[in-house]
């Protein structure tokens, strides 16, 4: 049945989603990874492909940008298309000092000073944490393959341009590495609708130096292999 955001059929998607937050890139790793790929939801441009990878089905599924949008995606997705496991590829704004641009972090745990799951369980603030199983996988194939791979906290926030100079300093001092827009909203989610989830993004921004957009292109697809690594 199709949702009000995706308009799929039962059956359409995987167990197993990648979801990157650009429809475009939802379309590339499908052409670039997937064997027989194919359309399974185009609704409000947010573009959706299922195919197999090393003979096992999977899908891709863009999220659009930020929390409340990542929520949307993810909660359909589990309540009415049955997937189990999602894994975010995404972009990171790196802070810890040792990150090199194009380095992949997987996100050990969000922060988050949004107020979206404030009122969850009254008086409590919930932890955002990723699957440990996916997790582990993730390390391993760093550790097989020789890829370069940080494990560590990031920030999640809903205010793209923040103003704070103090907010940095902050962070770092509680051992954060990095900052995104939604990987605390996913690993919320996960929690509520009962499926795993895994956050992994390249790091796109250091304090004073960014990737071009070519230079993203270009180191994309190491990032879509940690995430598919979670799968096998």
């Amino acid at each position: 049945m199709a949702t009000p955001h995706i308009g799929a059929e039962p059956g359409d998607f995987a167990p197993d989603v990648l979801m990157p937050g650009d429809p475009r890139r939802a379309k590339l790793i499908a052409e670039t990874f997937f064997d027989s790929p194919r359309l399974v939801t185009e609704v409000r441009g947010i573009l959706g492909y299922t195919g197999t990878f090393n003979g096992k089905p999977v899908s891709v599924l863009a999220s659009g940008m930020g929390m409340p949008s990542m929520a949307i995606y993810s909660t359909e997705l589990a309540r009415f298309f049955d997937v189990k496991r999602i894994v975010r590829v995404g972009t990171i704004g790196g802070i810890a000092p040792y990150l090199q641009l194009g380095d992949v972090i997987a996100a050990s745990a969000a922060h988050t000073n949004s107020a979206m799951t404030s009122e969850w369980v009254p008086g409590v603030t919930l932890s955002h944490a990723p699957d440990f199983a996916l997790l582990r996988k993730v390390v391993e194939h760093g550790e097989t393959t020789g890829k370069r791979l940080h494990v560590g906290p990031l920030f999640t926030t809903d205010s793209f341009y923040n103003p704070d100079t103090t907010l940095v300093p902050g962070l770092l001092k509680y051992g954060t590495i990095g900052i995104d827009m939604e990987a605390a909203g996913l690993y919320a989610v996960a929690r509520k609708e009962g499926f795993d989830a895994l956050m992994v993004g390249t790091v796109s921004d250091l304090p004073g130096a960014e990737m071009t957009a070519a230079e993203r292109e270009a180191t994309f697809e190491n990032m879509v292999s940690f995430g598919l690594a979670a799968f096998q």
